[in-house]
C-alpha cells in the first residue's frame, strides 16, 4: 500500500487544480476537500474520484470559475442558482449560507439547482456540525438504480446527510438511497473482492454480492428495497422543486457529464431551543445505551456513524493517507504538465 503524507497530498491536489485552470483561493479550497475526504477514509469520492472530476471540467460539464448567486428567497429559505461551478465548492457556499441564515431566524435552508456532483456529501454536514449546527442534506444524481419491481435505473441513488454536533465526535450519517454507491462497488469490483452484502441484481435477475455484475447490470438494491426507492424519489423531488433545477431524469447518464443536478441544504441552530448541557446529556445518552447493545461479533463494538472515520483519520495522519498508485501518478503528471 502507498501511503503519503496528508501535506503532501492536499499540495499535489492544490497544483493539480492550478493546471485545471482554477484561481488559486478556489484551488485551496477545492483541493483541502479532496485531500479531507481522502483523509477521513471516503477514498471513492477523494483522490478516486479525481479522474472523473478533471475528465468532467475537460469535457466542460463543470465551469471551474463559476460560483453561484442567488436568485429567489423569503426569510430562512433561499434559492440559488450553481451555474454549473465546482460542485464541492458550490455545496459549502450553500451549506455556509444556510448556517447564516439559521443563526439569524434559528433555521435556514438554500435549494441549489444547476450544479455539479458535490463529492462527498459529509463534507457539509461536518462543516455545520463545526459550527454546532444540526444539519441535514441532500443531492439528485443521474439514473443509477432501478425503482423497487422495475429492471431498468430511473432513480439517482441520491445520497442524504445528516449531522448532529458533538464535543466527543459529530455524529455523521452519510448515506445513498442505494445498498452501496457506484464509488463501492467500483472498489469492490477493482479488488475483486465480494460485497459483504448482497448488493444488488446480475444480469439474470439475481441478487448478488459480485459487485462486477452489479455495475454491469445497472441493478443497484434501494437500501430497504421499496422504502429506499421511494426515499430516493421522494428526495429528488424535493430537490429538483425547490431548486428549480433538473430532475434525476433530466440529468445525463454519461457519469463525465453529469451536470445540472439539484441539492437542499438545511441547518438548525440548536441554541435557538436548548441550552448546550440539555443537548449533551440527551446525546449521550442516546450513545451510551448503543455501545451497551451486545455486538454480534465480540470483537467489533456497535459503533454510531461517523465514529470509525475518526479512527481512520488518526491513522491516516499518523501513518500517512493510503493513495492509488496510478491515480497517484495521474495527479502528480497533471501537477507537473
Amino acid at each position: 500500500m502507498l501511503r503519503v503524507s496528508y501535506d503532501e497530498l492536499y499540495t499535489a491536489l492544490y497544483h493539480a487544480m492550478l493546471s485545471l485552470g482554477f484561481a488559486s483561493e478556489r484551488a485551496a479550497q477545492c483541493a483541502r476537500l479532496f485531500a479531507e475526504t481522502t483523509r477521513d477514509g471516503v477514498y471513492t469520492h477523494g483522490l478516486n474520484r479525481f479522474p472523473r472530476f478533471a475528465a468532467s471540467i475537460a469535457n466542460g460539464s463543470v465551469n471551474v470559475s463559476a460560483e453561484p448567486s442567488k436568485t429567489a428567497g423569503m426569510g430562512a429559505i433561499e434559492r440559488w442558482d450553481g451555474h454549473r461551478g465546482v460542485g464541492n465548492l458550490n455545496a459549502q457556499a450553500s451549506m455556509q449560507r444556510a448556517i447564516d441564515l439559521a443563526k439569524q431566524y434559528g433555521i435556514g435552508g438554500v435549494a441549489l439547482g444547476n450544479t455539479n456532483h458535490w463529492m462527498r456529501g459529509g463534507s457539509y454536514g461536518l462543516q455545520a456540525a463545526d459550527q454546532g449546527m444540526f444539519a441535514m442534506c441532500w443531492t439528485n444524481t443521474l439514473a443509477n438504480m432501478p425503482a423497487w419491481g422495475a429492471k431498468t435505473p430511473t432513480l439517482g441513488n441520491n445520497p442524504l446527510i445528516i449531522a448532529i454536533p458533538r464535543a466527543g465526535g459529530h455524529v455523521i450519517l452519510d448515506m445513498a438511497a442505494s445498498q452501496f454507491s457506484y464509488g463501492t462497488l467500483a472498489a469492490y469490483s477493482k479488488r475483486g473482492q465480494p460485497l459483504p452484502v448482497d448488493g444488488g441484481f446480475d444480469s439474470a435477475g439475481n441478487l448478488t454480492k459480485d459487485a462486477a455484475a452489479i455495475e454491469a447490470s445497472q441493478r443497484a438494491l434501494p437500501i430497504g428495497y421499496w422504502k429506499g426507492s421511494g426515499l430516493s424519489l421522494v428526495l429528488d423531488m424535493l430537490a429538483a422543486m425547490l431548486s428549480g433545477g433538473l430532475a434525476t431524469h433530466q440529468i445525463p447518464r454519461d457519469p463525465t457529464r453529469e451536470s445540472g443536478i439539484s441539492q437542499i441544504f438545511l441547518a438548525i441552530d440548536p441554541s435557538s431551543v436548548a441550552d448546550q448541557q440539555e443537548l449533551t446529556q440527551i446525546a449521550e445518552g442516546i450513545l451510551n445505551t448503543l455501545r451497551e447493545a451486545t455486538p454480534v461479533d465480540a470483537g467489533k463494538p456497535v459503533r454510531y456513524p461517523g465514529e470509525q472515520m475518526l479512527h481512520i483519520r488518526e491513522e491516516n495522519l499518523r501513518l500517512g493517507v493510503p493513495v492509488d498508485p496510478e491515480i497517484w501518478k495521474q495527479v502528480n503528471d497533471l501537477r507537473q504538465s
